[in-house]
């Protein structure tokens, strides 16, 4: 086989189409029989849509609170993983393997992806300490579903009550509550399990009718299938890392701080990956700004001035400018500090914990 062959194969094949799997070799089929464990989920591979723009005025999460992320366009569809074929000899079926880090973020979450051809992941950040979005997107509809720690369920469920008597629903056997907002705004939230539960929340164009069906497509999978079915473009634990130094290129970084802490960011977007890392940065250069004024430190209370005045130049912010509004935010806070002037909100405008 040559190399255009074999890329031509990659480009066409999907693994979720018995067609397409019966033309790879034994080595690839092994292959992909490790990364597709069980349950096997029915998808189409489908050409990725325009790249979105982001809701404006959402910025990111913060410390109790959730915010925006920018809208990716990666597929809903594990891609096929062909290993590489050395010259002398056939290639060697490599499984894939997931970091500890990246395996206990999933495993702590109960694992849902909708069974559905046309459904794509758009965003996707959190899924650490049991708390993460992730939102799929279907021409005009979109579903969005929310972990939170179980504590926070009564909260939830009392004030769902205000909007009307829920139905009670099942998904994928897991028992939850369904409110309707309008005719065509629903939730669910299902019932605490494992620590957790989730809230599955509709946006654009929906019905009582058309949202019932979705719910049937709805399933729990193992912990390898979701992490694969994760469009390309998500950072999770495992590349954390090598992210980490991409977006702290051109950063400064404070006194004792340690980029190699950031791999308990969880599963994110590339936007929602930058806010979360250049947060802990701009809580780090605060903390030092604010022991340097106290102390007296006019050294390092210019140093902490200048990274913060630096701060627009950073690569990773203006590449975020036409994603979202975290950098206007982090550059809002960042000129108080510039100006000797902080508020004392910027605590929670950066996230810091």
């Amino acid at each position: 086989m040559t190399d255009d062959q074999l890329d031509q194969m990659v480009r066409d094949a999907d693994p979720y189409r018995p067609d397409a799997v019966g033309h790879l070799d034994g080595a690839q089929q092994a292959l992909l029989a490790e990364i597709m464990a069980a349950p096997t989920l029915q998808r189409i591979l489908e050409p990725p849509p325009p790249r979105l723009p982001a809701r404006r005025g959402r910025i990111r999460r913060t410390a109790g609170a959730l915010a925006a992320a920018a809208v990716l366009a990666g597929a809903l569809a594990v891609p096929a993983v062909l290993p590489e074929r050395p010259a002398d000899g056939p290639a060697a079926a490599t499984p894939v393997v997931y970091s500890a880090a990246a395996m206990k973020a999933a495993e702590e979450n109960p694992r849902l992806l909708i069974n559905r051809p046309g459904w794509k992941v758009t965003t996707v950040y959190g899924f650490a300490a049991q708390q993460g979005t992730i939102r799929f997107r279907n021409g005009r509809q979109e579903l969005e579903m929310n972990w939170y720690p179980v504590g926070s369920y009564d909260d939830f469920h009392a004030d769902r009550l205000a909007v009307g008597r829920p139905e009670p629903v099942t998904v994928d056997g897991w028992p939850g509550d369904l409110f309707a907002y309008s005719a065509g705004d629903f939730e669910v939230l299902l019932r605490p399990r494992d620590g957790v539960f989730v809230g599955l929340r509709t946006g654009g164009h929906w019905t009582r009718d058309t949202f019932g069906r979705a719910l049937t497509d709805v399933v729990r999978v193992d912990v390898r299938t979701w992490l694969a079915a994760l469009p390309p473009e998500i950072v999770t634990p495992d590349r954390a890392a090598a992210e980490v130094a991409r977006v702290l290129a051109d950063v400064p970084l404070p006194p004792g701080f340690d980029p190699t802490a950031l791999d308990d960011i969880g599963a994110n977007d590339p936007y929602q990956f930058g806010a979360a890392v250049t947060g802990r940065v701009g809580c780090a250069w605060a903390a030092e700004w604010v022991r340097a004024q106290q102390a007296g430190d006019h050294v390092a209370l210019q140093r902490a001035t200048e990274a913060f005045r630096s701060s627009h130049q950073w690569r990773v912010l203006r590449q975020m400018t036409d994603e979202g509004d975290w950098p206007e935010v982090f550059w809002e806070i960042a000129d108080e500090f510039v100006t000797g002037n902080p508020r004392d909100t910027y605590a929670q405008g950066l996230g810091c914990a």
